[in-house]
């Protein structure tokens, strides 16, 4: 059974939107969860989202964070995105910086990519750790408060 801890409305977005996503491993693979933040383009937070996904890898739940990230903005109809991750890698891959080489992360590129070209106009930023905290503290939850 999925650990999924929440806050906020799920439902009834603003067309544009800014998530923060991260993803969280303990012992790589190991124990490992998502977490992400919603906010308006004022700032004002929507939503809170965190999830144990079981056994994985850090890079595999970064890759996860922002697959659910696009699943939750396509089911709410929004046509701007800003999706903002502390992983240089993630988003270098998904802006095209870099050519993703793992096979076990190809499946989840491919899908954040169709994702992505059904949602309108999506952004990829890095930002430093100490900005992303709260997605950060998201997937931390899920880990540390187990069913």
């Amino acid at each position: 059974m999925k650990k999924i801890v929440e806050n906020g409305h799920p439902r009834g977005w603003p067309t544009k939107i800014v998530i923060h996503t991260d993803g969280a491993s303990r012992g790589n693979p190991g124990p490992a969860a998502i977490g992400l933040v919603v906010y308006d383009t004022n700032g004002d937070l929507l939503y809170e989202y965190g999830e144990d996904i079981g056994e994985n890898t850090n890079n595999y739940a970064e890759y996860s964070a922002v697959l659910k990230a696009l699943e939750l903005a396509k089911q709410n109809r929004v046509s701007h995105l800003i999706l903002k991750s502390d992983s240089q890698l993630l988003v270098r891959q998904l802006t095209g910086e870099y050519r993703v080489k793992s096979e076990t992360l190809k499946p989840l590129f491919l899908s954040c990519m169709e994702l992505k070209s059904s949602i309108g106009t999506v952004g990829f930023e890095h930002v430093r750790r100490e900005f992303n905290k709260k997605a950060d503290e998201m997937a931390n939850l899920a880990l540390d408060h187990p069913l």
